[in-house]
């Protein structure tokens, strides 16, 4: 059986007649930078989002580094972001020679351990970036309550958790990149909203901002060859554009896909005692960016376990091996403190397994058989 981790060919093949035909719309008009398309997809993400602004950009990375670019903050300035996370959040913070502060996660949801963050904030701490991992949000209610205390902005790392709902404690519910200050979010196509290539985007309900993140997109100008700040080249072209107005419409649709996939998963394995299945916060929806579980007996058994899938060519990946605060080119960031127990030991546990909207309930069977076959 052809299982993938992601399987893009099958998506493409049930909207094939729609994807075709604006790819060459957009070919036919030749206009492929910026225009109308991308102008259309601007708003129909703010509508599906409930945000003022919308500023397509080129990657997800790119969004998170025009972000803090927005806020102005300069070299030595400190933010505060978890360290079991994709690379890019603190890649783009070490790139404007900003100070990443390494917190830890929380055991259940693996987003960032709230309890951590008051004892790490200093006078040159300026901001939070909470990631979305893995499709369910961090705790926002207390982020935005610390972020309002402190005086701090607010950074959303989207990239993994597009259409998740988020309930407020007071009843408010919101998507989730929508809350902060600034949200960012990829298009990278392996994201529950995937493009052909890369992409990505930022959003905010903060005017000022929103001026702000569209004229650093545009090299720092607002009139044509007339530049007022320093800015960078990244936008979301045409194609890509034209390809996820269409793939928007279906989101909700692959997010849903998504959840069913969860819950088998979660029915096979529930008399499996050497792994735990993912939690669901009860703030937030989990739209299954990753079906990640944790093999009780550590990093040699779940290594084993990894080996076995590849050895019966049943995919599975481990997201993420080492903690960034581990990593070569960062560990020079951490001084030892605060200690990050569960970070380092998810490290050693995590294993995801195949998780797309067009997985079938015959594969579902296949991986769980595969992984009950190693106990």
């Amino acid at each position: 059986m052809n299982i993938r981790m992601v399987d893009t060919i099958s998506q493409y093949q049930a909207i094939q007649r729609e994807v075709d035909e604006a790819v060459q719309e957009v070919i036919a008009s030749g206009i492929y930078i910026n225009g109308p398309v991308v102008g259309e997809f601007k708003k129909s993400l703010a509508d599906y989002l409930g945000v003022k602004h919308v500023i397509p950009c080129a990657n997800g990375t790119d969004a998170l580094q025009i972000a803090l670019m927005a806020l102005g903050l300069q070299p030595g300035d400190e933010v505060i972001t978890p360290s079991f996370t994709y690379v890019a959040t603190v890649e783009v913070i070490a790139l404007l020679q900003l100070k990443p502060i390494f917190v830890d996660v929380d055991p259940q949801s693996f987003n960032i351990d709230i309890t951590q963050i008051p004892g790490l904030i200093t006078d040159r701490t300026k901001a939070i970036i909470p990631v979305h991992l893995f499709g369910q949000a961090a705790n926002m209610d207390e982020v935005m309550k610390l972020a309002s205390d402190h005086n701090l902005y607010v950074v959303e790392d989207n990239a993994q958790a597009i259409g998740a709902a988020y309930k407020s404690s007071d009843g408010k519910v919101q998507k989730t990149g929508t809350i902060g200050d600034i949200g960012c979010t990829s298009f990278y196509p392996s994201k529950n909203l995937g493009a052909f290539g890369d992409g990505g985007a930022i959003y905010t309900n903060n005017d000022d901002l929103a001026e702000k993140l569209q004229v650093i997109c545009n090299h720092g100008c607002k009139v044509r060859y007339y530049h007022d700040s320093i800015g960078v080249n990244s936008r979301l072209d045409a194609v890509q554009a034209a390809i996820l107005n269409v793939k928007l419409k279906h989101l909700d649709r692959y997010n849903g896909s998504r959840n069913e996939a969860a819950d088998m998963y979660d029915r096979l394995l529930a008399d499996v005692d050497e792994v735990v299945t993912p939690w669901r916060a009860p703030w937030s929806d989990h739209v299954f960016h990753q079906y990640t579980l944790r093999i009780k007996e550590g990093r040699a058994k779940r290594d084993e376990v990894k080996a076995s899938f590849d050895q019966k060519k049943v995919p599975a990946m481990i997201y993420y091996p080492v903690p960034l605060h581990q990593q070569k080119a960062y560990a020079h960031y951490w001084d030892g403190t605060p200690t990050l127990p569960v970070s380092e030991k998810l490290s050693e546990e995590v294993l995801s397994l195949p998780m797309h909207s067009e997985l079938t309930n015959e594969q579902i069977q296949v991986v769980v058989d595969t992984l009950k076959s190693c106990f």
